[in-house]
């Protein structure tokens, strides 16, 4: 369904005519990929010819691809291309000398191995913007250190909030760490191309490491410890120092009610049969609150425990508290809203068949994204791609030869 907007002709996507030439792998540096492609970014992702990228082969496969890469690498063109290799990486200089942005999620040192370092890169296109997202940063003494999302998520604080009060902490469930160091990443891309844009002068390089992305959202964490001391610890599905914010139990599942606003929370009191609270002057402020949220607590969790989370949330709507459910990805693909908003989206996939998949993040109302193109498969575009840059058929077919390409 479209947005509830006037209507309007719609300009090209906002990214359209920006190259990319993306060789990361996994989540984060693709993750950028997919950003900038979904507003019209032309994406170039190398892979290499005997495998791919291990995201292909990730999680749950339908006709032996990930349904996970059909989201991934949508709007993108495969090429497959030996980087290990004298003549795959004059290939790729040729490819990045073309582009604007250049992303890459290598181990520090690896590109520079490859003869792509941005010292050899950038007198080959001054203007290039080259992404470079690891585990650690580029500088700095862990910058060897192999990287993941979760160990970013560990070390940048976010592990160790997460789970109940003294029990062992868990991870949040996806890879949350990799992709706020993509978004990241999107935004320092995007922030070095205006910047070449208005200001002119050569592109640069955006430096994210996965920890210090995570540790970016981490809010008051750092200045408690500085002020205070305080070492904020886990707080399971509370909302620690503001009250109240929690899940409460109801008779067919929770309910997240949100009523640590001043007038929310009289509301809240209410709507609940508990006045008295909400009349208490000791209440008033988050300050008082939070010296008795287990009493409050209490109060929300008696009057939820003998409903159903439907009626615990349309009596809070009305009364003007913010609540919801918790929502499963059946949830999701049923829930009204999502489809209102064009959050999910129905694509075809090469292989034929139909996804829903997530929609496009964030919109744009005169230069919207968009799902031009399918995932492709290993080295769908190998052949055009090469074309562009000045390969004849026969060159091609001597790289394949050699298995320099795929």
């Amino acid at each position: 369904m479209p947005l509830n907007q006037p209507t309007r002709t719609l300009a090209a996507n906002a990214l359209s005519g920006l190259k990319v030439v993306e060789m990361g792998q996994l989540i984060a540096g693709p993750f950028a990929g997919k950003t900038l492609g979904e507003f019209g970014a032309e994406v170039i992702k190398i892979e290499a010819p005997d495998c791919g990228d291990p995201l292909r082969n990730w999680r749950m496969l339908k006709d032996g691809t990930s349904v996970w890469w059909q989201v991934q690498s949508r709007n993108k063109r495969s090429i497959a291309l030996d980087l290990r290799v004298p003549e795959g990486q004059d290939i790729a200089r040729r490819l990045i000398a073309r582009a604007d942005v250049l992303i890459e999620n290598f181990r520090p040192g690896t590109l520079e191995g490859w003869g792509m370092g941005y010292d050899t890169l950038a007198p080959l296109n001054p203007r290039l913007v080259m992404l470079r997202i690891s585990g650690y940063g580029q500088t700095g003494p862990y910058r060897d250190r192999p990287g993941f999302g979760a160990i970013g998520e560990a070390m940048g604080g976010l592990r160790h909030l997460t789970g109940e009060p003294g029990r062992m902490p868990v991870r949040c469930g996806i890879s949350i760490g990799d992709t706020l160091a993509a978004l990241h990443g999107t935004i320092g891309v995007l922030t070095a191309l205006y910047h070449c844009k208005v200001h002119g002068g050569p592109g640069q390089v955006i430096d994210v490491a996965l920890n210090e992305a995570v540790f970016n959202v981490m809010e008051s964490l750092l200045p408690e410890y500085s002020a205070f001391g305080a070492v904020r610890e886990a707080a399971g599905s509370a909302l620690p120092g503001i009250a109240p914010s929690n899940a409460y139990r109801c008779t067919d599942g929770y309910a997240l009610v949100a009523g640590n606003g001043d007038s929310i929370f009289k509301r809240l009191m209410q709507c609940i049969g508990r006045p008295d609270l909400g009349n208490d002057p000791a209440l008033a402020s988050n300050a008082g609150r939070i010296e008795r949220v287990a009493e409050i607590d209490m109060a929300i969790a008696a009057w939820s425990a003998s409903r159903s989370v439907d009626e615990v949330l349309d009596r809070l709507a009305r009364a003007g508290v913010p609540a919801g459910r918790v929502y499963t990805a059946k949830d999701i693909a049923e829930d009204p809203h999502y489809r209102a908003r064009e959050m999910i989206l129905q694509q075809t996939t090469r292989a034929g068949y139909p996804l829903d998949v997530p929609g496009i993040v964030p919109k744009l109302l005169g230069t919207p994204g968009s799902v031009r193109s399918a995932a492709p498969g290993l080295g769908d575009d190998t052949d055009a791609v090469l074309g562009e840059i000045g390969l004849t058929a026969r060159d091609i077919a001597a790289l394949r030869d050699k298995k320099v390409v795929a």
